[in-house]
């Protein structure tokens, strides 16, 4: 009975000793523990503990089947760690090969030259200090006549005339005529008045010799004959069958008529302006606060506003006339004129906008107008990195001469610049902005 109670408690210590390993294989996943505790197994069976050997081993193969489960559950997912990481490199290696960067502008040479993108690369250079303000175009000085009427009477044209018309020097612009009025025709009032008077005057001239009548009474006549004169001579010369002509005393082009076809006008009244058109004036008007750098302009450019284009002085054969040394009564500004040859399509009268020109600023970067853009008050160029990669870049202008820009920050010297058809690098760079494709799945 001892021998059996002891092998009892022996078979009992060696099973708890059989679980006790078991759960330590479980852990470290050491199949080696596994066929140790297997063996061990094998002599309880020796043990003749049928019942406690069948449970045990049931609940050790389940217990390794389960580990064996996790494992490889665990390399599953190791595998498929893997797999998204090698996909991820993929992607990624796919965006670099298209360029995907965000400060990057792609446009293929070709698309560029058709739509006519220049690019050249800038220099320090010589640069004029520019002061912009306004100005007026004017007739210059004896280049420009008002014509008047030399009779009264009514407006009839020779031929339809407006604004901008050419006229030779002594050609009939219009005819005044009042034989319908109630003085009549001033030409034949003017002839029968000078018939009368020159009558009376080879009257007086017989009578003075015989000292019939005073040396003042003859100085009267002949006074009123030379006036009579005078005035049929000068109307007789232009008596048409319309009346009397009225000619353009210069050559040029009529800027402003002032009467039309029917008017009734009386003598002196003006009636339109001739313009030779071929020297005019440009006149600036500078705030008092450039008033210390007048002394050192010495040329301007100026913008029309009817066609854009910017006119430079010195190739009009311009030069400084004067400038004020102090501003007009009630006005903030300082009038500065040049005199220039019209060689392009300038009209005087006109509005523009000048650049005047002072001294030269040595090694400045500059770039032409339209290389720049312009957002929400900010200024953008476009700088060429290869054949076909650009760069969009911020910059800071300063002074204009209506040709170039001076660039302040954001540009500097051996960097190309777009500097024509910066628009369409533009319109390129929002095309590159859209979203690039997905992988995600």
């Amino acid at each position: 009975m001892k021998k059996i109670f002891f092998m009892g408690v022996m078979g009992m210590f060696l099973l708890g000793s059989c679980s006790s390993q078991s759960g330590h294989n479980h852990e470290g996943h050491d199949h080696e523990g596994h066929n140790h505790s297997t063996e061990e197994h094998s002599h309880n069976h020796e043990g003749h503990n049928h019942e406690g050997h069948n449970h045990e081993g049931h609940d050790h193969a389940a217990h390794s089947h389960e580990g064996h489960d996790h494992a490889t559950e665990g390399h599953n997912h190791a595998a498929e760690d893997h797999k998204v990481h090698n996909h991820d490199h993929a992607a990624e290696s796919e965006a670099h090969e298209h360029g995907n960067n965000p400060d990057e502008i792609i446009l293929a040479p070709e698309k560029a030259k058709a739509a006519g993108v220049m690019s050249e690369v800038i220099e320090p250079k010589g640069f004029r200090q520019v002061i912009a303000t306004s100005g007026q175009i004017q007739a210059a000085q004896g280049a420009e006549s008002v014509v008047v009427a030399n009779v009264s009477g009514v407006v009839s044209f020779q031929r339809a005339m407006t604004d901008g018309a050419s006229v030779g020097k002594g050609a009939t612009i219009l005819s005044i005529c009042a034989d319908k009025l109630q003085d009549g025709d001033p030409a034949e009032r003017a002839r029968i008045a000078y018939e009368t008077a020159k009558a009376e005057y080879d009257r007086a001239q017989r009578l003075i010799g015989n000292q019939i009548i005073s040396q003042k009474e003859f100085n009267a006549i002949k006074e009123t004959y030379e006036n009579a004169r005078l005035s049929y001579e000068a109307l007789s010369k232009n008596k048409t069958g319309k009346g009397v002509a009225v000619t353009a005393p210069i050559g040029g082009y009529i800027k402003n008529l002032l009467v039309k076809e029917g008017d009734f006008v009386s003598v002196g009244q003006p009636l339109l302006t001739v313009t030779q058109n071929n020297r005019l004036y440009l006149r600036a008007d500078v705030s008092e606060r450039y008033y210390r750098y007048l002394s050192t302009i010495s040329s301007a450019n100026f913008k029309t506003p009817y066609d854009n284009q910017v006119y430079e002085l010195s190739a009009l054969n311009g030069k400084l006339l004067s400038y004020g040394k102090a501003s007009g009564d009630g006005s903030y500004y300082v009038p500065v004129t040049f005199s220039f040859d019209n060689k392009g399509d300038v009209v005087p009268g006109s509005f523009v906008e000048v650049f005047l020109m002072s001294k030269e600023l040595p090694n400045t970067l500059a770039i032409p107008v339209e290389a720049l853009t312009e957002e929400q008050g900010l200024y953008f160029i476009y700088l060429q990195k290869c054949a076909e990669s650009y760069k969009k870049q911020e910059v800071k202008i300063g002074a204009s001469n209506g040709k170039e820009v001076q660039i302040l920050e954001g540009l500097h010297a051996g960097d190309r610049v777009v500097v024509k058809g910066a628009y369409h690098v533009k319109l390129a760079s929002a095309s590159n902005a859209l979203p690039a494709h997905s992988h995600e799945h």
